[in-house]
């Protein structure tokens, strides 16, 4: 197969899926900065710097990069009208879409009877006061865009509430808050590939955040049928063949869902399961572009 993925070139995963692929594969590290396109009455065409998008029989999204709202819709158009044309493209961009916003990617798992955390999403002060104290003024706020723990902060002090939802008015931001949930210092990670899920356990005894980026120590998981059966459902309510699967056990006995990334990094599983990721993800590309 001819894939390209949006990617650095020198990004670890391209790196590691060239060497899973072994020169079976052709690879090329594609830009999402320089998605292109041009259009005739005779002619769709897409490009990524020098690369014909056309010329793949698959595109992985292996990156998520920042821009402006006119880039990024224009991104996922282009994703989406490539996907049109007949590429097989992976994740969907409408999975992209949902998975990035936290409270679409929310609303479908509650939509699919999904265990969450309270949450409050909204835009002014006032509200996010109400929230606050809905939430039993203990919450997590997190940006509604991003990842890996970046931009979090916990606060149970109504001054320190009030302070960082006026910084977030003033931002123009959309303000969401979790009810903090007490939890043992670990939770899972599962990465679902089409019908395979694999899992770790992170454990943070230093931080209530249990990103491995954060300093989350990862461990083996062996993993059931109740949450293989959760990672699988939360998957499909955002359409995303690959996700990884954020879970949190809370001590009353649930297990939350607490987002679903779209975009999910495999090295810290790959590493702590002594399993090729990398390998799985392309045979999943494999099966899918025989399958269509």
């Amino acid at each position: 197969m001819h894939i390209g993925v949006l990617s650095s070139p020198n990004s670890w995963y391209f790196n590691d899926l060239l060497r899973a692929a072994d020169g079976r594969h052709q690879i090329a590290a594609c830009s999402f900065g320089q998605l292109s396109t041009f259009l005739s009455p005779e002619v769709l065409g897409f490009q990524s710097g020098d690369q014909n998008l056309a010329d793949f029989d698959a595109v992985l999204v292996r990156t998520m990069p920042p821009g402006s709202l006119e880039q990024v819709v224009f991104r996922m158009d282009i994703l989406a009208r490539l996907e049109v044309s007949g590429c097989l493209v992976v994740n969907p961009p409408r999975a992209i879409e949902t998975a990035v916003d936290k409270y679409l990617a929310l609303a479908r798992l509650r939509a699919a009877d999904l265990d969450i955390p309270d949450t409050c999403v909204c835009q002014t002060v006032d509200d996010a006061m109400i929230g606050f104290e809905k939430l039993d003024g203990d919450v997590v706020i997190k940006p509604l865009f991003g990842s890996e723990g970046r931009g979090i902060m916990r606060v149970s002090n109504v001054d320190l509430a009030l302070r960082a939802f006026k910084m977030l008015e003033q931002l123009g931001a959309v303000i969401y808050l979790q009810r903090f949930i007490e939890h043992e210092g670990f939770d899972y990670r599962l990465l679902v590939i089409g019908e395979r899920v694999l899992g770790i356990r992170r454990r943070n005894n230093s931080d209530w955040r249990t990103n491995v980026s954060r300093g989350a120590i990862a461990e083996p998981l062996e993993l059931d049928e109740h949450l293989v059966s959760i990672a699988r459902t939360a998957a499909t309510a955002v359409s995303a063949p690959l996700a990884g699967v954020d879970i949190l056990p809370s001590r009353d006995g649930r297990c939350l869902v607490l987002e679903v990334n779209a975009v999910p990094g495999w090295k810290a599983l790959s590493t702590t399961l002594d399993t090729d990721v990398a390998d799985l993800v392309l045979r999943y590309l494999e099966d899918s572009f025989a399958s269509r």
